[in-house]
């Protein structure tokens, strides 16, 4: 029973538990992301009859957006192992195909399954890769997939118990029309993480290690200003492996199996030499990207709403 799995979730549906994922508890930082995606999935599990008398579909549908590395694949992952929903995963563009109509095949069998395997949550990363603006591909194969994705996530077929959740660093290559209300209308943005948000990554990734008594982890975390989440893991990795090292150079007889053990001078040494894998040119031209995607959402709300006044006053 427990190693069987049933045709419908084959190939591309992973267990929520997979990769020793135990939930919020493997991330740090991220906490108003955090309890934007507990209020949109956990509430309305919780508390089923005062949702059942809210008739109107629920805002469900999220593009998590902002630098590489800064959690948004992680946060998925973590976000449906605490909730047990059922994870479906699409990576990049693996859905493009060469041939005429396979594309938006592939699209609506991912959305069958999800339907069938709901309550699933559904998450496309890379986004930008599948559905960018329409009208730049000459072949026209990315068109008609981001055509097929607007049907798919508010079409006239409602799509119930699945989440879809979408991750992407160049909100601005996707098509304007994924992200109005009713398709992918809540964006959360995945910053760099502050001191504090530092220090809680680096407890949370340094649960399973080794460490000395004499760790300072927030001297670390004053030590990283401006890594990312994945640099500090990284950081963490360059730690352990040094002190295999140390332990590898000093190994006798005697002791075979001394476990190595991180200390806090090693763990300076190896912050003291890391960088940051974003560079602070490449932060700025980030920064650029989305500030000028936000204010292209707002002056185009803005102009809604002044059709809308115009349109009265006539």
């Amino acid at each position: 029973m427990h190693e069987f799995l049933p045709v419908a979730m084959r190939d591309i549906t992973k267990s929520a538990s997979e990769g020793g994922r135990s939930g919020w508890e493997d991330v740090g930082g991220l906490v108003d992301i955090r309890n934007a995606i507990k209020e949109m999935i956990e509430l309305p599990s919780k508390f089923p009859s005062i949702f059942a008398q809210s008739p109107l579909r629920l805002r469900s549908n999220v593009l998590l957006y902002g630098p590489p590395g800064c959690g948004k694949t992680h946060i998925v992952g973590a976000a449906a192992a605490a909730c047990s929903l059922r994870f479906i995963s699409v990576k990049g563009p693996e859905l493009l195909n060469k041939y005429i109509g396979a594309s938006e095949q592939a699209v609506r069998d991912i959305f069958l399954k999800a339907s069938a395997a709901s309550p699933c949550l559904l998450f496309f990363d890379e986004f930008d890769s599948i559905a960018p603006k329409r009208g730049h591909d000459n072949t026209g194969v990315t068109d008609r997939v981001v055509n097929q994705f607007l049907t798919e996530l508010d079409g006239v077929e409602v799509l119930t118990g699945v989440f879809v959740f979408a991750a992407t660093s160049r909100p601005d290559l996707l098509d304007a029309a994924l992200l109005r209300p009713g398709r992918l209308d809540r964006l959360l943005f995945c910053d760099f993480p502050s001191r504090r948000e530092r220090l809680d990554i680096l407890t949370v990734l340094s649960k399973k290690l080794p460490l000395a008594d004499d760790v300072a982890m927030d001297a670390i975390a004053y030590m990283t200003e401006g890594f990312s989440g994945a640099d500090l893991q990284a950081l963490l990795s360059d730690a352990q492996l040094a002190a295999v090292h140390e332990v590898l150079a000093t190994a006798d007889n005697k002791e075979p199996g001394k476990m190595p053990v991180i200390t806090d001078a090693l763990l300076k040494s190896v912050a003291s030499k890391a960088r940051p894998s974003v560079s602070d040119a490449e932060k700025e031209r980030l920064y650029t990207i989305y500030n000028q995607f936000l204010d292209s959402k707002k002056s185009t709300a803005q102009s809604r709403d002044a059709k809308g006044k115009r349109a009265t006053l006539a």
